[in-house]
């Protein structure tokens, strides 16, 4: 009787109250929802998406009859039911109810149109709360959630209300509802939490999403409507909003956002706000104009309330008022000890997940003042940029003391990461990085470019040693170079340079980077330092020894030869690719006996007079 009466609902909906789609699950126990009406976009047959007899969801007000539901419980196929025809303006309103009774961080459920065009992805995560959990909503593959995100409770129905601006700027509002139906979009208060950019301005069906084999969440009583809940349409309409910085100053500054409507003067119309001054047009009296919202803080996000003769919210995500630091930019991390890094004025949150943090005390280096407190973070999370004047000649150095901690998180062996990084003046490249992978018990830095890191410094540290880590980009010779370790006031030559397939047009920013739970070591840094100066002298690039010749190479008969100019006593280091060493000697024999060795490619480091120098080794 269910499936009769929603079929009934549909054809009365969608003529007279803006329905675009229902979907009850009222399928047999077991069935595939791809024999019914859905179509697999992602992953066609592996773990298909099914229905269970004993799964259905009661909410009261929303739907009275406990039937079937679609399970999500493992990772593989992702499924969509696409509507009668694409939604190309307007809101459209989606609901369902949602039962999570374990969730790793991911998104389940959102808009779109088949095959990859998403948007107003609903995500789920495991709240710092044990046993608590938080929903989230974005526009793309990066989770967003509210800055203090409500706890909701596992195995437990929730009634989940998203709004979505048919835009390219698509700005999305997720409400989460443990009673009640709220009757009308003001009614339902402000959303658990709002976003805005990365969207489509075409939407053509609901998708669900496997993203876990670990997950498990049940889904039921799908709906989406042009109005809420299919009531009758508002005359007003709020369109598209933006949001502009008052200043940009390191202190907190305001912002002013500005909301167009049309369909004005047809009603009384009555306006509140949650933050800030309300000016502009009114649209009780105006046709078409603009809602003027001032003197909000930043970091607010703002909510415009109309009531009267209708309910209609919009929600302004507060943009980031944070400034471009000035060169010669330093932190020393002087904020409270816990917090998050992405709270303060000269950073901004790049991607989600937990937040870099403050943590006590200050990393020591010869030659450095440290004061304030250092900056922690392990595993997966999200990211911290700061902007900086941003360079476009000369060299660019971003320095910071730093120790990889603890690398018990780390479970597979040669593992790589990169955890920092220069972007370029609008924080969208992440091209220029340093590398660290755990290496048996050690650690090993690397540079590179690209996916992978271009090339390894064979040097290994134990958890806890302290570095001096400097990274150079110069635009001249178009050369990124990593220093560890040099003598501030002495000279240093690089450790490791390579060379960008395509040259920086400009560098502005500068990242902190947490990767995979298993891959990103515990790493604390302190005493950032950026500037388009040293603090040592430059040496030559891996080779300060003059007259080196190294000899044969490839070398087939067990004898390396090296001769310099001083043909002075040398260290003569050798590592395998794995940045084991496999040799070391002192010697002021020119002859080396590298009979021990198996073929393969190696890396040689010499070390005379103070000098070092660094080349690459082929034994057949």
């Amino acid at each position: 009787m269910k499936k009769i009466y929603s079929l009934l609902l549909l054809t009365v909906s969608t003529l007279s109250f803006g329905q675009v789609l229902t979907e009850d699950f009222n399928y047999p126990d077991n069935a595939v929802l791809t024999a019914n009406g859905w179509s697999a976009h992602s992953g066609a047959g592996t773990n298909a998406v099914d229905v269970g007899a004993s799964n259905g969801l009661t909410y009261t007000g929303y739907n009275t009859v406990a039937n079937n539901a679609a399970r999500l419980d493992n990772t593989g196929e992702d499924i969509n039911k696409p509507f009668a025809a694409a939604v190309t303006s307007g809101s459209l309103y989606f609901s369902f109810l949602v039962n999570v009774t374990s969730g790793d961080a991911g998104y389940f459920a959102h808009l779109g149109t088949a095959p990859s065009t998403f948007a107003a992805r609903i995500y789920v995560k495991p709240s710092t709360t044990t046993g608590k959990i938080n929903f989230g909503i974005s526009n793309t593959s990066t989770a967003s959630f509210a800055a203090t995100p409500t706890d909701f409770d596992l195995n437990t129905t929730y009634l989940i209300i998203v709004k979505y601006d048919v835009t390219a700027a698509g700005a999305a509002s997720i409400w989460v509802k443990s009673s009640g139906v709220p009757a009308t979009e003001a009614a339902a208060g402000t959303p658990e939490h709002t976003t805005t950019g990365g969207g489509t301005a075409s939407i053509g069906g609901v998708f669900l999403r496997q993203y876990a084999a670990t997950q498990n969440i049940t889904i039921d009583e799908i709906e989406v409507f042009t109005t809420w809940f299919g009531a009758a349409a508002c005359s007003l309409t709020l369109n598209a909003e933006t949001a502009v910085c008052d200043a940009t100053t390191l202190n907190i500054d305001t912002y002013t956002a500005t909301i167009p409507f049309t369909g004005g003067n047809t009603g009384s119309y009555n306006l509140s706000v949650n933050a800030g001054t309300i000016g502009g047009d009114n649209p009780s009296t105006t046709a078409q104009g603009n809602i003027i919202i001032t003197n909000i803080p930043e970091g607010t996000n703002v909510t415009l309330t109309v009531s009267g003769a209708c309910g209609l919210t919009k929600t302004v995500t507060a943009p980031e008022c944070k400034p471009v630091n000035t060169l010669p930019f330093t932190d020393s991390f002087p904020y409270t000890v816990g917090g998050s890094l992405n709270a303060e004025q000269k950073w901004s949150l790049v991607n989600s997940g937990d937040n870099i943090t403050i943590a006590s005390g200050s990393l020591s280096y010869a030659g450095i003042t440290s004061s304030g407190n250092s900056i922690t973070f392990s595993g997966t999370g999200g990211e911290s940029r700061t902007l900086f004047t941003s360079t476009n000649a000369g060299s660019i150095f971003a320095s910071f003391i730093v120790t990889v901690s603890d690398l018990a998180n780390v479970t597979a062996d040669l593992t790589s990461n990169y955890f920092a990084l220069f972007t370029d003046a609008a924080g969208a490249s992440t091209n220029a990085r340093i590398w660290t992978r755990k290496n048996g018990t050690q650690y090993q830095y690397g540079l590179g470019t690209g996916a992978t890191a271009t090339d390894w410094d064979p040097t290994l540290y134990n958890a806890g040693d302290i570095q001096y880590v400097v990274l150079r980009y110069d635009f001249a010779d178009n050369a990124l170079s990593l220093y560890i370790n040099p003598t501030i006031g002495g000279s240093a030559s690089p450790v490791l340079s390579v060379t960008p397939a395509t040259a920086f047009a400009n560098l502005g920013g500068f990242m902190f980077r947490q990767d995979g739970p298993a891959i990103t070591p515990t790493v604390i840094a302190d005493e950032l330092r950026i500037d388009t100066t040293a603090n040592f002298t430059l040496g030559t690039t891996q080779n300060q020894i003059s007259g080196l010749k190294v000899y044969p190479n490839p070398v087939a008969n067990g004898t390396l030869f090296i001769e310099t100019a001083a043909n002075g006593e040398k260290t003569v280091a050798i590592f395998d690719v794995l940045g084991k060493q496999v040799l070391n000697t002192t010697t002021a024999d020119n002859a080396i006996n590298v009979n021990g060795l198996n073929a393969g490619v190696y890396v040689v480091r010499i070390t005379e007079e103070g000098k070092t120098a660094t080349t690459k080794l082929v034994i057949k």
